[in-house]
């Protein structure tokens, strides 16, 4: 009876060892390099930029906007240098200005992260063609491949074609070419009402001047990246509307707000 009961002693004590070191087994292995780790999960893409808007009323070519409203639109032709680029859309965002780039394709082929910079800024970016040629001057066929071809662009890089097409080389597109963008989705072709000739490299005080010397509620003022002139103008241009109680903001936002 004895060695029965020492056997079933060793029995219970082999039992409860088991049953302790089970959890700690399985918390040992859970911990280990063979682990079965979740999958990170994926960062989520970007939202679709906005797209073009129908705006009824207004003509399908569009200079400026509603002159009792105190706010202004700045738009840069978007090319040339990235750095000067990023200098002027800095500048506008610590002056809390919003401001619509109308962006040419092949400068987007060059450099496409600068299309997130634009829209991560809270701002607008549209068409500004291909190849930025003379697009009243070219075929029907090499103007619509022209608009459609910097849409395709815009489309792969931020899901949308842009909320502005603007003519290339000319402040006003023809019949002919306000008929091609909106076959390619434009509703309104954007033009403007103020231009700086910043991209004649005037000096920066011209570029000042030519920019608030007639600018009023509503206006649409024509602005370019890739000029150094407009880098050192743009701070005194913002501080003038100012104290004038002008707003800079998007070019839709003129136009709804």
């Amino acid at each position: 009876m004895g060695g029965v009961t020492t056997d079933r002693r060793g029995a219970l004590r082999a039992a409860a060892l088991l049953a302790l070191a089970g959890p700690l087994a399985t918390a040992c292995s859970a911990d280990g390099p063979d682990r079965a780790r979740a999958p990170e999960p994926r960062p989520s893409a970007p939202p679709p930029a906005p797209g073009p808007r129908r705006f009824p009323g207004l003509p399908a070519q569009i200079e400026h906007g509603p002159r009792n409203n105190p706010r202004v639109a700045l738009t840069f032709h978007g090319q040339g240098d990235p750095k000067i680029a990023r200098q002027l859309l800095t500048q506008a965002e610590k002056a809390g200005a919003r401001v619509t780039v109308l962006a040419v394709g092949s400068w987007l082929d060059r450099y496409p992260e600068l299309a997130r910079r634009i829209l991560d800024g809270g701002h607008e970016l549209g068409n500004h063609t291909l190849r930025h040629l003379d697009i009243n001057q070219l075929s029907e066929a090499e103007a619509f491949a022209e608009i459609t071809g910097c849409a395709d662009r815009l489309r792969r890089l931020t899901g949308s074609i842009g909320t502005w097409f603007r003519p290339s080389r000319t402040q006003h597109a023809s019949p002919l070419v306000q008929k091609l963008a909106r076959r390619a989705g434009y509703p309104h072709v954007l033009s403007y009402d103020t231009d700086s000739l910043d991209f004649t490299s005037p000096g920066a005080q011209a570029v000042v001047r030519n920019s608030t010397s007639t600018v009023r509620g509503g206006s649409v003022v024509s602005l370019h990246f890739g000029y150094a002139d407009t880098v050192a103008a743009l701070p005194a241009v913002l501080e003038e509307l100012a104290r004038r109680e002008l707003t800079a903001v998007t070019t839709t936002e003129l136009l709804t707000s």
